[in-house]
Order: C-alpha cells, then structure tokens, then sequence
C-alpha cells in the first residue's frame, strides 16, 4: 500500500522568508538614511554659500553706523558698540544725494523700458515671424552676447563724441536701450506660445503688429517682469557707463556720486558704506516687488 506524497502549496512555496523581510526593511531604512544625510549635506552646503554672500553686506550694513576708524579694527566688530545713526542724515549735507538717486533712477526707468520694448518687438520678429535668414539672423545678433563690452566701448565712446551726445543722459539710453540677451529670453518664451494663436488672429485680419500687442504681450507677463527687473539693477548698479560719459556733477548717477568720499590720501569709508546702503534700498525693494514674477518668467522661458 503505497503511502501519500506530501506536496507544498505553490503559494507557500512562493513566500518569502522572515529572514527574507528582514534584510529588505533593511536595505530600505539604509536607503532612507542615506537620503536624508544627503539632504543633510546639502543644506548645510547651501548654508554655507548664502552665509559666504551675505557676509559683506553685513558688514557693509554695520560700518554704516560705525565711525571712519571703526570700521577696519580687528577682530570685526560686527555689533559697534554706539551706533552712530547720523551718518545716514550727514550724507544728505556732504553730497547731492538725492540728486544722485534721482539720475541713477531716471536712467534706470527709461533704459529698462526702452530695453523692455525693443527686446520683446524684435524676439517676436526672431521667433514667430518668418522670414530667409531668420535663424542666421539671430544666431549672429546672440553671438555678440560673448563680445566683452571693453573691445568696443574705444568705437562706442568716439560715435557718441561726434554726435555731441557726451556729458548728456542721451549717451547712456541709446546705448543701452538694446539688448541681446533681452531678445534672447523673450524669444524663449515666445516660443512656448502655440503658434495657432497668430494663425488665428491672422485669419481674423489682425496685423502682426496687433498680434503682438493683444495677444503675446498680455501672455509674457512673467518674462516681461523678468527682463525688467534684470535690466532695472543692472542699470542701477552700472559704473563704467556714467564714469565715460557723464562729466558734470548734476549727471552723476549715486555710483559714480559716492566717489566723492575717496580722495587722494584718505577716503571716508564709513561714509561710503553709509550711501551704499542706502543705494541698495530701491534694488531691495523692487526685487521683493518683482521676486515671484522673475522666477516664474525664468522657468517658463526655458533659461536654467
């Protein structure tokens, strides 16, 4: 009489092991941690960097109310032991301040307006029109983003110097009321505006002028408010361009302005510090205007 055979369910068979689970929950706690220790490290990378950045404008912040010989002791004084908050009334009587804030201003409204207009009206042209060339066009327009600006500003300055146009604000917008890379990241987005919409608004006779002003313009917020800010500070903060043109001392933007304080043997430092505060305030505040549409314009462009 032959006994039974005993067979394993598949099932069973197919189950694994406790010691089978153990590793496995193993192995993925190992994963976690390791993940979190490289969210560990990053952080405190990138700690390390804003730290690296801000540290001189928190000096500059404290030797604004520091005296002159304050400001260089050593160690740092990070905390001055009397702060000396008339420093920030005392530069409005040493020098025009309020003049040089209102040309450095002036210049940056117009300039960025100017760069807002002509940079988005040509990046339509390079991007939704068409025409032979189009794309050799701009290819050769953007290489000029590589030319450094110190192997034309000789040419520049001896056009402007014919056209009596130095020691005149005119200088400085007609040379700058274009830009490459305003193009360059209008047209970016552009292209990421179906072109059904300029075929349609074609077919309902509107000009390509009128598509442009009715349709893409109100579609490019974020990239318009992108340009502008980036133009804005850049015009701000420029020197060489007001150092060239700009002679008079009514012109003189406020960079250009706290050169005042630095003379042949001494320079007020504490001074310098104190109107280069004050220079910072109007970038500060139009960039936490300006913040949330600049990285919105920025990501949306397709500029990384």
């Amino acid at each position: 009489m032959s006994l039974p055979v005993l067979r394993k369910d598949s099932t069973a068979a197919e189950a694994p092991s406790p010691i089978d689970l153990g590793s496995g929950g193993r192995t993925r706690r190992r994963a976690r941690a390791g993940s979190r220790a490289g969210q560990v490290l990053l952080y405190l990378a990138l700690v390390v960097v804003s730290a690296t950045i801000l540290v001189p404008f928190a000096w500059m912040l404290a030797s604004s109310v520091k005296l002159d010989a304050e400001v260089f002791t050593v160690p740092i004084q990070w905390i001055p032991e009397t702060f000396h908050w008339e420093n920030f009334v005392k530069i409005w009587t040493e020098i025009p301040m309020l003049t040089y804030l209102g040309n450095s201003l002036f210049l940056s409204v117009v300039i960025t307006a100017l760069q807002v207009l002509t940079g988005s009206f040509a990046a339509y042209g390079f991007a939704k029109a068409r025409f032979p060339g189009r794309d050799a066009l701009f290819v050769a327009y953007i290489a000029t983003i590589a030319v450094p600006w110190q192997a034309y500003m000789v040419p520049q300055y001896i056009i402007m110097q014919q056209l009596g146009l130095v020691n005149t604000r005119l200088s400085l917008i007609l040379l700058q009321a274009f830009g490459a890379f305003g193009v360059f990241l209008m047209r970016q987005f552009y292209l990421t505006i179906p072109d059904e919409l300029s075929e349609a608004a074609r077919l309902d006779g509107l000009s390509e002028y009128g598509i442009w002003a009715r349709i893409v313009l109100p579609l490019s917020k974020p990239a318009l408010a992108s340009l502008a800010l980036l133009t804005f500070v850049n015009t701000w903060n420029d020197y060489m361009g007001p150092f060239i043109y700009l002679t008079d001392n009514d012109l003189w933007t406020v960079q250009i302005g706290l050169r005042q304080f630095v003379s042949v043997y001494d320079s007020e430092f504490a001074m310098i510090m104190t109107g280069s505060v004050l220079s910072v305030l109007p970038i500060l505040v139009v960039f936490l205007f300006g913040q949330r549409y600049f990285v919105r314009g920025v990501a949306t462009s397709g500029i990384k």
